[in-house]
């Protein structure tokens, strides 16, 4: 047993705990930490790095698993108790899914064939970190102050920005967060929205990455590298998410647009000055 492949794997999962639901890019960063410590080769570090997220993912059905509930009996009954229009959170987040699915399937084994690396990451790190500043300087008028308020026009227009977060470095929660601000959800809202649209997303990725890929794990040494890692982010994740809706409930994006800006920085100083090398 490799102790310090374990020991990555858990800092992998930290990582992931950490920023899954933060917009600043967890497939970025676990591509980034993933380079900088030499973790795994480039076929399990790809595996890895997608089904991870799915012990982030975990932690929000665990956490909001009521209101899931009732989102999923107001779609199939069209009764949920204390919502007004008990179907509008559920057909919301199946509008908002289509486009990421269609993309997603189509193009994933050529995303992470061209993109996956340091460098792409890091200048849309940057983009990211723009566009959440021009976001936060020009609030829109709020139009949805809870999840069940997003209508499907806007659901649809987040489901199409959340395509762009296939590239990594531009986050999927930054890209749905940051969308739905735009477009006049609440703060509060535009995360919770963000969470549970994750679900579909990140559960289909993780299990068709593990079908086409799975192969890649040869030993039971590698799949309980690839659980720690799993197990561990559920973990963090469970105790980042309600820090992350206190937070954006009182203060805006503006310190993560830095932090985004300061690392894709550090890292395209490093691979021009340093000769930072990219993983695979």
């Amino acid at each position: 047993m490799d102790i310090i492949l374990l020991i990555q794997a858990v800092i992998m999962g930290i990582v992931e705990g950490i920023t899954e639901f933060l917009p600043i890019s967890s497939t970025g960063y676990l591509i980034l930490s993933a380079d900088v410590m030499g973790f795994w080769t480039k076929e399990k570090v790809d595996l890895f790095v997608v089904v991870v997220q799915l012990g982030a993912i975990l932690a929000v059905i665990y956490d909001y698993w009521g209101r899931l509930w009732q989102a999923l009996m107001g779609l199939l009954t069209g009764k949920a108790e204390g919502m007004t229009n008990p179907r509008q959170l559920g057909l919301s987040l199946i509008v908002a899914t289509i486009p990421v699915m269609i993309v997603g399937f189509t193009f994933a084994d050529e995303i992470k064939a061209y993109l996956f690396n340091p460098i792409v990451v890091a200048i849309m790190l940057i983009i990211g970190g723009l566009l959440i500043f021009y976001v936060e300087k020009c609030p829109k008028t709020v139009i949805a102050e809870e999840a069940e308020d997003v209508s499907m026009k806007t659901a649809l227009m987040i489901g199409l920005l959340q395509c762009l977060a296939l590239i990594p470095g531009t986050s999927r929660s930054g890209a749905t967060i940051i969308g739905a601000l735009w477009l006049g959800v609440s703060r509060k809202a535009s995360a919770e929205f963000s969470f549970f649209l994750g679900i579909p997303v990140i559960v289909g990725a993780a299990l068709l990455d593990l079908i086409k890929h799975g192969d890649v794990l040869t030993n039971s040494e590698d799949w309980l590298v690839l659980g720690v890692g799993t197990v561990v982010s559920f973990i963090v994740a469970l105790l980042c998410i309600r820090l992350l809706v206190a937070w954006v409930s009182r203060r805006d994006f503006t310190i993560f647009a830095w932090l985004r800006i300061i690392t894709g920085v550090i890292v395209l100083v490093a691979a021009w000055g340093f000769g930072y090398q990219m993983a695979g």
